[in-house]
Order: structure tokens, then C-alpha cells, then sequence
């Protein structure tokens, strides 16, 4: 199992399911990339989400491989590689679409200040 500040990969859709509820249940902010091995741009931004993963604690990471998950990326509607979906309490309130570094941290912080102001009001 995966520890604080690690991109955790679902390699099935049982370890999908038990993510996401261990999320929703801990009312983190959750980030998933949909990736895929043959994806360029999806290896260009993988080591920049495993940062973030140490730098974030508070936030949890998970990566699907669109390939070996094919559900589960139907079941989300994922269209392009990669796709970051930004999730509160089981809700998608957020998604990035492509390699970009500054909307997806833009994209977390805007979410993270979200969560942060709820927990303080």
C-alpha cells in the first residue's frame, strides 16, 4: 500500500473502488491522472505529479492506466491522455486535460484553499 506523499497506482478496479472510498471517507482532495505507457506527455508530467505527491501530504494521488482500466475510464468519460480529475466527497469539481504544470497546480491550490476555508468556517 501506498504511503503519505506517493502517486498511488490502481492496477484494478477492486483497488479503484477502495481509493476512492478511502478518499471520499477522509474528505481529501483526490487527483487522478489517466494515463497510459504509450502516452509522451503522460511520462513527461508523471515525475512533476510525484512531487507534488511529497509536497502535498494532504492530497491523495491516484493514477489509472486507461489501458489496463478501461471501465473505469469509460465509466469517467476520459477522452485524451493525460486527464487530471479533481475530486471532494466523490464529485468531480475540477479537471485538467493535457500535460499542462501550471493548471494542475493551479487546479490543487484553488481546491486546497476550497477545503481548507470549509474545514476553518
Amino acid at each position: 500500500m501506498a504511503e503519505e506523499g506517493q502517486v498511488i497506482s490502481c492496477h484494478t478496479v477492486e483497488a479503484w473502488t477502495e481509493q476512492l472510498q478511502k478518499g471520499n471517507d477522509s474528505k481529501k482532495l483526490i487527483v487522478v491522472d489517466f494515463t497510459a505507457s504509450w502516452c509522451g506527455p503522460c511520462r513527461f508530467i508523471a515525475p512533476f505529479l510525484a512531487e507534488l505527491a511529497r509536497k502535498l501530504p494532504t492530497v491523495t494521488f491516484i493514477k489509472v492506466d486507461v489501458d489496463e482500466l478501461k471501465s473505469v475510464a469509460q465509466d469517467w468519460a476520459v477522452e485524451a491522455m493525460p486527464t487530471f480529475m479533481f475530486l471532494k466527497e466523490g464529485k468531480i469539481v475540477d479537471k485538467v486535460v493535457g500535460a499542462n504544470k501550471d493548471l494542475l497546480q493551479q487546479g490543487i491550490a484553488k481546491h486546497l484553499s476550497a477545503a481548507t476555508a470549509t474545514a476553518t468556517a
